[in-house]
């Protein structure tokens, strides 16, 4: 918009700001590349197996598997999640030029996942510690798997819309 040295009427400012926010708009949309699908998939596994085994790690006596067993299986399915962690990120920024990010989702979504996720997956085995009822382990991988495939379709759906 030119104005040669004068000043902006009131609708042309606002037609200026209502411009600039939508190329801030698009250029967020741009970057909330959708992540692979092998990480989403590896992700969801493991957001789905946390409860179980953290839940085994914290009963009070052994269940399924003893304690030592319910750690190296922690320890390794955590070891391997961020081993692909790494990979992906490292991959897709190689691939697309955009790292892997959660911050371009709206805040009214991604404040309540990042506080309802661990909750979600910490306060299960903790509830299970102390009812000793499993159903508890298996609802929250359940609903931590379903909220992961919600947020990668939240992605794709960002990222179709700014395509």
């Amino acid at each position: 918009m030119e104005t040669h040295g004068m000043p902006l009427n009131p609708a042309e400012a606002r037609s200026a700001l209502a411009d600039v926010e939508r190329v801030r708009a698009s250029a967020v949309a741009l970057s909330a590349t959708p992540w692979p699908t092998w990480f989403f998939l590896a992700l969801t596994l493991y957001i789905a197996a946390l409860p179980v085994t953290y839940g085994g790690l914290l009963a009070d006596r052994d269940w399924l598997l003893p304690r030592p067993a319910w750690l190296a299986l922690m320890l390794g399915v955590t070891a391997a999640y961020l081993a692909l962690l790494a990979v992906a990120a490292r991959a897709w920024r190689a691939k697309t030029g955009v790292a892997l990010r959660l911050d371009v989702l709206p805040k009214r979504v991604a404040v309540p996942f990042l506080a309802g996720m661990p909750v979600l997956l910490v306060g299960a085995p903790v509830v299970f510690r102390f009812t000793g009822r499993p159903e508890w382990l298996y609802v929250a991988s359940l609903i931590g798997a379903a909220v992961s495939v919600g947020f990668h379709l939240a992605f794709v759906r960002l990222h179709r819309r700014a395509a």
